[in-house]
């Protein structure tokens, strides 16, 4: 029976009952809690959590190690496996279901809705496919994985980590440098092979109307002050009255890594309509958001809403754009000005690796209409004879 369960479960055709629960804590240390279908903490998983909280990373990471824990317990229940008796074969269940099962934030209720996997006409992205991704499944592993590392580290749970490991990657990462190139090695057993996708930033030719799509000053404050910062959407979005430096056209930013209050820049149309926003809506309190919702009560613009309003402007152009697009035009803007070097768009963006800077250092063929329909029709150069030389010569000694 269970031999068969396996085999359904690693083709997708049976599903790991939903019991248990990730459930927010008034703790910090740890923030969030895995119960199981009791009701009660995991035990094995609270430590973990908590060293997670400890070793400063954010609730936001908590909660999201904490889900990938609560999938994985929940086949170990119903494959009646505990914990620390898990081998590479509950690994291999998990994974395989992961890439056969339909991902339920994908559903589309929708009859009109495109297909999952479609690609868009108008902008050339493709929509998301209804299964998990590659990088998730991988990210569920590296999980699992440092969970057992973790109690292994106390002298619990099993000496051998049930995640495979790829030993030629931990030797080729041990000294590496942030400059040098990542070199090549053989993933690990059961690691996805993730495709490398090019940055998709919105044309010229299309970001008129996206922005005309805006409605109101807030969206129009924010997404142009996303398109000349290449702020992250978090990022922008906690911004605080005392964040904004007017006279010097600079915006504070906690940023993303390294938790740092840093400037980055912004345009005066981009302050204008912000100057416009604050005005109409009135001047927040000191430490709160500037954005702020627009019906109900006064609370912050979450990143759920403003990804909504870049939904709702897409259902009226029939595009895919998504809001961290706005920070790859950005980008692609600012990596191809001439004016500007890529240490410098390096410094604004606070990538940490040059060479993710210059993934946006490209020509994109969308962008290239007005010089290619003059190449087409550019008239052919017609081969000469430079003057002093005989025709007939040249056809007797060439031929033709």
């Amino acid at each position: 029976m269970t031999s068969h369960l396996r085999n359904q479960l690693m083709e997708g055709r049976a599903v790991p009952p939903r019991v248990g629960s990730v459930i927010q804590l008034e703790t910090q240390h740890p923030a969030y809690a895995v119960l199981d279908p009791a009701g009660s903490p995991v035990e094995s998983v609270t430590p973990y959590l908590r060293d997670l909280a400890l070793n400063d990373n954010s609730p936001a990471t908590s909660r999201s190690y904490a889900n990938d824990l609560l999938r994985w317990f929940r086949f170990l229940w119903l494959l009646n496996v505990t914990w620390d008796k898990a081998t590479e074969g509950e690994v291999a269940v998990i994974v395989g279901w992961l890439r056969t099962a339909p991902n339920p934030q994908r559903r589309r209720t929708r009859p009109e809705a495109p297909q999952p996997g479609s690609v868009n006409p108008r902008t050339g992205k493709r929509y998301l496919k209804a299964g998990y991704a590659p990088a998730t499944i991988n990210h569920a592993l590296t999980v699992v994985a440092s969970f057992y590392d973790f109690h292994r580290d106390l002298g619990k749970g099993p000496l051998m980590n049930p995640v495979p490991v790829s030993e030629a990657r931990r030797r080729a990462l041990a000294h590496r440098s942030p400059a040098e190139a990542v070199p090549a090695f053989r993933r690990s057993r059961l690691r996805q092979h993730v495709p490398a996708t090019e940055p998709r930033a919105i044309p010229d030719a299309m970001w008129d109307e996206f922005f005309a799509a805006m409605n109101h000053d807030r969206d129009r404050a924010a997404v142009l002050l996303y398109v000349s910062s290449g702020a992250r959407a978090s990022e922008l979005l906690g911004v605080t009255p005392a964040d904004v430096d007017w006279p010097a056209q600079i915006v504070y930013v906690v940023s993303k890594g390294t938790k740092l209050r840093e400037p980055i820049p912004a345009s005066p149309q981009a302050l204008v309509v912000l100057a416009a926003y604050i005005d109409a809506m009135g001047m927040p309190a000191p430490h709160e958001p500037v954005f702020r919702t627009r019906r109900g009560p006064d609370k912050p613009l979450t990143y759920w809403a403003m990804r909504r309003v870049i939904q709702r402007a897409n259902d009226r152009l029939g595009t895919n754009w998504s809001l961290h697009d706005l920070r790859h035009t950005a980008a692609e803007r600012m990596a191809n000005d001439p004016n500007l070097t890529l240490v410098e768009v390096r410094t604004i963006l606070r990538h940490a690796d040059l060479a993710t800077t210059g993934r946006y250092l490209h020509a994109r063929v969308e962008d290239l209409f007005d010089a290619l329909q003059a190449h087409y029709h550019r008239p052919r150069v017609q081969p000469s004879i430079a003057p002093g030389y005989d025709p007939d010569d040249f056809k007797a000694v060439f031929g033709g």
